[in-house]
């Protein structure tokens, strides 16, 4: 009987945020690690979705950090005030909330200056925190918008504050308010909410609450610069399930074809896991699969396809240990889908028949019999 190999984790070069500001751009030997919590407040255009600019949905207005040092104390802050350059009208939703008006905002300083300075004044081994997914990848866009994106390497692991509030206070990933969350731990209320640097305030509050053995278990990917080759193909294992960030494909189907995508393996024991349902579509954007393995039992696969600006494509595959009753609900799923397809299938096929005036599934019933 054949030894069982040993498990070996698929290596995966954990990129720090690292900030290229100038050709000296080289970290110091001693140089300390940074949490650089950060938020940004945007503006959208006033004019509706139609007349929008595709390459800047949303314009960044303001910018506001703290610094921690390693163990969380706060060293510095930063607050910027933006003067928009594409849309000069605030839409209708950003005056509600933001506490800026437009004789401050004219005032503010060009979005290529104010980021060169906040990037700055972020140093070279960071580690960015946020409220949410969003203020991250808004960055970027801007960033590409003025093409400037070469300042901030990617793809780049965080720590998604408001996910690791679910995961410690709620026992699962939600999207709470920054507001519901300082409610929630009776933080007091010094300063309004949806402006940048009280935003950055409140939000390196409750990430200095939060077990660090936690933090560091949940660390966050974004991929708005996603992997462009199969050596910068991002493998991480969490807590109960592995994640894999695949490199870019010309087409869905292209990325179907791939191995390594399709591929479910054991992220506790390094063994395949065998699929007891393949690879199915759920919508235009999602797969699922059941696989098995012997040792560890069930795992659902999910594929999400993501379609970058340049119109290419890449996938986040997700392998998820489960229970018996989980894995009989992906099952049923697959099942009801098949049956739904095979209905929609046979009624344009009536249809199409209908619509020709000739045969029917049973054969041409109009006609008369032959005597």
């Amino acid at each position: 009987m054949k030894e069982r190999r040993k498990f070996r984790t698929l290596t995966c070069k954990k990129y720090f945020a690292r900030i290229v500001t100038s050709k000296k751009g080289l970290r110091k030997k001693g140089a300390d690690m940074n949490y650089i919590v950060f938020d940004l407040e945007w503006n959208q255009c006033p004019y509706g979705k139609e007349q929008e600019n595709r390459r800047l949905p949303f314009e960044i207005l303001e910018i506001g950090a703290v610094k921690l040092d390693e163990n969380k104390n706060m060293v510095d802050s930063f607050q910027e005030v933006i003067k928009p350059a594409v849309y000069k009208k605030l839409h209708f939703h950003t005056r509600e909330i933001l506490d800026l008006d437009a004789a401050v905002l004219k005032q503010g300083c060009p979005f290529p200056k104010a980021v060169k300075k906040f990037l700055t004044w972020c140093g070279q081994d960071v580690k960015f925190c946020t409220w949410g997914s969003s203020d991250l990848v808004e960055l970027q866009r801007n960033l590409k918008y003025y093409k400037l994106l070469s300042l901030l390497k990617g793809p780049i692991f965080y720590y998604d504050i408001q996910k690791l509030f679910g995961l410690v206070y709620e026992g699962e990933k939600t999207t709470r308010s920054l507001e519901y969350a300082i409610d929630f731990l009776e933080e007091g209320k010094e300063g309004k909410f949806h402006r940048a640097l009280n935003d950055a305030h409140y939000t390196a509050e409750i990430f200095r609450k939060l077990p660090q053995t936690v933090i560091e278990e949940y660390e966050s990917i974004d991929c708005y610069q996603n992997p462009k080759s199969k050596s910068q193909e991002i493998q991480m294992i969490y807590p109960g399930y592995s994640k894999f960030i695949s490199r870019e494909f010309l087409s869905k189907e292209d990325a179907m074809k791939d191995r390594e995508v399709t591929r479910t393996k054991c992220f506790l024991c390094g063994e395949t896991a065998r699929k007891k349902v393949r690879w199915f579509s759920v919508n235009p954007k999602s797969n699922l699969c059941l696989a098995f393995c012997p040792e560890h039992g069930y795992f659902k696969g999910k594929i999400r396809m993501k379609k970058t600006d340049e119109g290419k494509y890449y996938v986040i595959k997700t392998l998820k240990l489960i229970d018996l009753e989980e894995a009989a609900s992906i099952r049923e799923r697959k099942e009801l889908l098949t049956k739904k397809r095979r209905m929609k299938r046979h009624q344009e096929k009536e249809e199409k028949i209908g619509k020709g005036g000739k045969t029917s599934l049973y054969g041409n019933a109009s006609k008369s019999k032959r005597k």
